[in-house]
């Protein structure tokens, strides 16, 4: 169970850098570049590890909430803000039919956007960002 929260917890770094080279090279190819691979990887990476994110969440949510604390609402609120957050990082792939600017455009707005839902999340928790 310990094991499950410090890999929860560890993600998060993961997450976190991959999303600052995103949104750096994304406002780079925004100023006037080429939507290529780089771009689409790195927002592919931030929604795979949201996505590893969301299921380490979610197994010890049910894991540890059936075992012992039960499901406080803290812990639900905190589960649905997470599960948007992760949502919306999936929506750059969704946005191939659009010029390479409004990409760049649209594809840091949900990452900047997904990452204030994180941020919320984190929040929702006792003892908030020192958690």
């Amino acid at each position: 169970m310990e094991m499950l929260l410090t890999i929860h917890s560890a993600v998060r770094w993961a997450i976190l850098a991959v999303a600052a080279l995103a949104l750096v090279k994304l406002m780079i190819g925004w100023a006037g570049g080429a939507f290529r691979g780089l771009d689409r990887g790195l927002l592919s990476g931030f929604s795979g590890l949201m996505d590893l994110q969301v299921l380490t969440g979610l197994i010890y949510f049910f894991w540890n909430g059936a075992a012992a604390a039960g499901f406080p609402f803290y812990r639900i609120l905190h589960l649905i803000v997470m599960i948007a957050a992760a949502g919306l990082a999936h929506v750059p792939a969704r946005l191939q039919g659009l010029n390479d600017r409004l990409r760049f455009q649209y594809s840091i707005y949900t990452l900047v956007g997904s990452l204030a839902l994180v941020l919320i999340g984190i929040m929702i928790l006792p003892g908030g960002l020192a958690a």
